[in-house]
């Protein structure tokens, strides 16, 4: 079994933002990821994630008119386990809610919008992975563009997210694109780990990033921790800030 890197606070912003390797980034164009009447598909292991994820390129695939389908995989209840304040019922109601607000935030077309959620248990995805395989591939088309969390991006729903999202995009002759998230926590700019040689950059301005940190704040059961059981919050502040930075990054 893996050991879990999403520990403690993460890699200091500031290597990030230092980094010459991030910063040669060769930079893409979304629009000619996802093409005049091509889809895309982002498949999200837990309410947030397409936000965190892809928050800034979604407002532009919005804007072109291009075509959206969202695939939540979870409801995102495990967040907060042994707490009082967040317990399971109550994330499995407020954490679907959170992502319809956020995407309104973001601009999204909700009434275009085509949103399919999966029903698997949150921390758990892994024991039915086949599963969810079957279920992603019933819904592609060989024209979608997909975006998914990256393989080995750190926490457990995201690796199988991105593992059965890579066999169904394969069996249907769909593009598949990853999308680090955790990683930003874990990583560095020089790590090996990392599939820095599949990586391109989608910069987004000011604006952009603005309503995407408007959207993430629609995420409050994640902005909070319990603090009787001593659990931090979800996105604490230094989370967010490697999140909101000039630009988001796919692996192709």
């Amino acid at each position: 079994m893996k050991t879990n890197p999403i520990v403690g606070q993460g890699t200091p912003l500031r290597l990030w933002q230092t980094s010459r390797h991030l910063a040669q980034l060769p930079q893409i164009d979304i629009l000619s990821l996802v093409p005049e009447g091509a889809r895309a598909v982002i498949i999200a292991p837990h309410p947030d994630d397409e936000v965190l994820g892809c928050g800034g390129f979604l407002q532009l695939l919005a804007a072109a008119g291009r075509a959206l389908q969202l695939i939540s995989v979870t409801d995102g209840s495990a967040s907060h386990p042994g707490s009082k304040r967040w317990p399971v019922e109550r994330l499995s109601a407020v954490r679907p809610q959170e992502s319809v607000e956020a995407l309104r935030r973001l601009g999204l077309p909700l009434h275009r919008l085509k949103w399919l959620r999966g029903g698997f248990s949150d921390s758990n995805v892994a024991a039915r992975e086949t599963e969810l395989c079957a279920l992603i591939e019933h819904h592609l088309r060989p024209t979608d563009v997909v975006f998914t969390t990256w393989r080995e991006d750190g926490h457990c729903d995201h690796e199988a997210v991105g593992r059965a999202s890579a066999v169904a995009a394969k069996r249907i002759g769909a593009t598949l694109h990853e999308l680090p998230v955790w990683t930003w926590h874990w990583a560095t700019p020089e790590d090996t780990m990392v599939p820095w040689h599949r990586a391109r950059k989608i910069c987004l301005t000011p604006p952009l990033i603005a309503r995407k940190r408007h959207a993430i704040h629609a995420f409050a059961s994640q902005l909070e921790g319990d603090p009787q059981i001593g659990l931090p919050p979800v996105l604490a502040p230094y989370v967010l800030d490697r999140l909101l930075q000039p630009f988001e990054v796919i692996f192709l």
